[in-house]
């Protein structure tokens, strides 16, 4: 059975720092490309960032220089180092096995004073 567990979310005030996390099991892992997308209130969810399993990433223009994804095969986890955060940025936050459906439970980020 396929599992995503996203954890990392919080409380942060603007212009800080999160660091999510998503570990995989009950898959292979290197071999798919891994993705973060978030879903704010009221709006569809969008693809923030992604990254293959040759390590090729793609970012939203949104995010671009303030937030870096990366991967650890080894452990079957993917990040999402989020920098100078802005209040535009709160959503829940999924990550994605594959670009099929396979999903986690999302992980809420609030950026707020």
């Amino acid at each position: 059975q396929v599992q995503l567990v996203e954890s990392g979310g919080g409380l942060v005030q603007p212009g800080g720092s999160l660091r999510l996390s998503c570990a995989v099991s009950g898959t292979l892992f290197s071999i798919y490309v891994m993705g973060w997308y978030r879903q704010a209130p009221g709006k569809q969810r969008e693809l923030v960032a992604d990254i293959t399993s040759g390590g090729n990433t793609y970012y939203a223009d949104s995010v671009k220089g303030r937030f870096t994804i990366s991967r650890d095969n080894a452990k079957k986890i993917v990040f999402l180092q989020m920098n100078s955060l802005k209040p535009e940025d709160t959503a829940v936050y999924y990550c994605n096995l594959g670009r099929r459906d396979y999903w986690g439970q999302g992980t809420q980020v609030t950026v707020s004073s």
